[in-house]
């Protein structure tokens, strides 16, 4: 993918750690000039470090991706910085309580809604709005091979999920014909530090172990696998991939 995103302006939200720190190099090593943002404003400067370290173009911001004034703000920055936006990944999220209905509160639920879908929402919203003014764009999603199946314990996550398949698809269907491209990518379960976490705690473990058996390949993903993925759906060659929900997840959704 070397030079695919050549001179292209990204935003990748969620770029602190997981799926969007490693997504960010590998877009950068691609050619993409890269906003970063995530609330954790250390983990996100980090990010932008290590992209600079490469002889990458990263600007760290931070924002609540939850606020619509902080997401419009992060769009305009961006525009301010860099002239231009051309691409997204839509990255950001929380994970699921492991709870099931009855015992979830109101508080988790909308938390989960909140920055699982209504996040993405507002982010397709303005990011529309720049590539529009300044030619067209892609924009690539993060849902979840929970957006198309289900596993106990994960309502509010795999609701928020399948919310952001069912966004994709009506967004591509907005504005393709205006130039602007709108996928998602569904990982399976991908090693990432939040995911160590969990498949260590004795209240997650078990389900791990059952997960990992799922993914006919035998193993995890790697964030960096889902940036490759991500890197094409932004680049030229998937020009005429649009609404697609992508599963990048050891064919754990094949089985």
């Amino acid at each position: 993918m070397a030079g695919a995103l050549s001179g292209k302006v990204v935003i990748v939200t969620g770029a602190a750690g997981g799926i969007g720190h490693d997504a960010a190099r590998v877009l950068a090593r691609a050619g993409a000039r890269l906003i970063l943002t995530d609330v954790a404003a250390e983990g996100g400067e980090a990010a932008a470090e290590a992209v600079r370290g490469e002889g990458g173009d990263a600007l760290f911001v931070a924002a609540d991706l939850a606020s619509e004034a902080d997401v419009e703000s992060l769009v305009a920055r961006t525009v301010a910085h860099y002239g231009r936006l051309d691409g997204a990944f839509n990255n950001a999220g929380v994970e699921q309580k492991n709870k099931p209905v009855d015992e979830l509160s109101l508080a988790e639920w909308n938390r989960a809604i909140a920055i699982d879908l209504t996040a993405v929402f507002l982010c397709i919203k303005y990011q529309v709005r720049a590539m529009l003014a300044s030619g067209g764009g892609a924009i690539v999603n993060t849902a979840s091979s929970l957006g198309q199946v289900a596993i106990p314990g994960a309502s509010e996550y795999i609701a928020a999920k399948h919310g952001v398949v069912g966004l994709t698809r009506a967004a591509g269907a907005d504005y393709a014909a205006r130039g602007v491209r709108v996928n998602a990518v569904l990982p399976g379960i991908i090693e990432t530090p939040m995911i160590s976490r969990l498949s260590t705690d004795p209240d997650f473990s078990a389900m791990f172990d059952r997960l990992r058996a799922r993914h006919p390949i035998g193993r995890f993903g790697q964030p960096s696998e889902v940036g490759a993925a991500v890197a094409w759906l932004l680049s030229d060659a998937a020009s005429f991939v649009n609404g697609a929900a992508i599963a990048v997840d050891g064919g754990y959704l094949s089985v």
